[in-house]
């Protein structure tokens, strides 16, 4: 049987077994609601609490400051929505929302919702210097102009489709000083990356643990204190208010001990290996099929690689592709059912007919050298038998 070579780790990843191993601790000893007064109850609502201080130390913020969710596309939604209701309760002339074309879909379809519904969206352009990120300068010069009207900016930390990596610190600072709020996508860079929210001017950051071989179902918002935002769901005190909903405690058990293993991975040469992995990965591919590595010449996550070839369709490379045991995507799982080319792509002025061919190839900490060459030794072959087929069939 052919080997499998899971290469979709923006999609998710794999529960590390001692997060799969807390988890069914979790759920076989300490089942009990944590809102419950009992002891039963207590248990479960001290498994809850460890895990946010596990998760706080990862982000680098006070525990009181997380709020779990379902999920990075809820958190997202919890803090552009949640900033747009209550500024418009307290502070009405501030109505505007500040995003860009390269978000991820939670972001990005919602915006275009709000849009549809009367809010004013402003998309920020693309960085002349940074490709596949929105121009902090056009950011600077739309806050001087129009703070007073800016309830939320909303940017990505890292892409999830090219990995390119977006100055959250600058951005933040640029809103800090024009008293803007400012969110974060932050689901593909925690985890991945060091991260201290604290040293950072960010308000809101969403993020996800099945990104950081936690599990599907959870994630949490980090809300920095003396920040408002309103609820969008009712029922319940849960979440100092912010998120009605009993706990799902097993799978944020899950989410604290992938939380300390993501520490423990940061601290070593982990980074360093996987840019060395990929940057193999990339050059290999891309040399042998002249395909076209996008965002190569910015920052980039160190897991992240999506290259275009011309005139082919991803869709067949991917169904060749998983034949062969390779697994890999051609952009956002959540819109890996769509025929078309990624907006992401587009927005960087990538042209259609290689946006088409784009295939984004993502690893996890646990890839090894040797699937990487094995992998990319049957890319370079599936994408030689597809165009020797297209030649032949353009022949005919």
């Amino acid at each position: 049987m052919t080997e499998r070579i899971y290469l979709d780790s923006n999609a998710t990843t794999r529960p590390a077994p001692e997060v799969v191993d807390a988890m069914t601790r979790a759920m076989h000893d300490s089942w009990a609601n944590p809102s419950s007064v009992h002891r039963a109850g207590g248990e479960a609502k001290r498994i809850v609490e460890l895990a946010r201080e596990s998760v706080a130390r990862l982000v680098g913020c006070q525990d009181r400051e997380l709020v779990f969710t379902s999920g990075g596309t809820e958190g997202a939604s919890l803090a552009i929505r949640g900033s747009l209701e209550h500024f418009a309760a307290s502070e009405p002339a501030r109505r505007v929302l500040v995003t860009s074309r390269f978000e991820h879909s939670a972001v990005r379809e919602l915006a275009q919702q709000l849009e549809k519904r009367g809010v004013e969206v402003v998309w920020l352009p693309s960085s002349p210097a940074a490709a596949g990120t929105p121009d902090l300068d056009a950011l600077s010069a739309l806050l001087a102009s129009r703070a007073n009207e800016i309830a939320l900016v909303s940017l990505m930390w890292a892409n999830n489709e090219t990995g390119a990596i977006t100055d959250i610190a600058r951005a933040g600072a640029l809103c800090r000083e024009h008293g803007v709020r400012f969110h974060t996508d932050a689901t593909q860079w925690i985890g991945k990356l060091p991260t201290d929210l604290a040293a950072l001017q960010v308000d809101l950051a969403s993020f996800a643990a099945h990104k950081f071989h936690g599990p599907k179902g959870v994630g949490a918002l980090y809300v920095r204190r003396n920040v408002r935002i309103t609820p969008q769901t009712y029922g319940g005190p849960q979440e100092r208010e912010r998120r009605g909903g009993t706990e799902n405690a097993p799978a944020i058990a899950g989410m604290g001990v992938a939380a300390d293993l993501a520490r423990t991975w940061l601290a070593g040469d982990g980074v360093a290996r996987g840019t060395m992995l990929r940057d193999r990965f990339e050059q290999a591919v891309s040399g042998a099929t002249s395909g076209i590595a996008h965002a190569s010449g910015a920052p980039r996550l160190w897991n992240t690689t999506n290259i275009g070839f011309t005139r082919l369709e991803a869709e067949a490379i991917l169904l060749l592709l998983s034949e062969r045991g390779v697994f890999a995507s051609a952009g956002a799982a959540c819109s890996s059912g769509s025929l078309d080319p990624s907006p992401v792509l587009l927005a960087m002025g990538i042209a259609p007919e290689v946006a088409h061919g784009s295939i984004r190839f993502s690893l996890s900490r646990d890839t090894t050298e040797a699937e990487c060459d094995e992998a990319a030794r049957r890319v370079i072959e599936a994408i030689a038998r597809l165009r020797s087929s297209t030649s032949a069939a353009v022949g005919n």
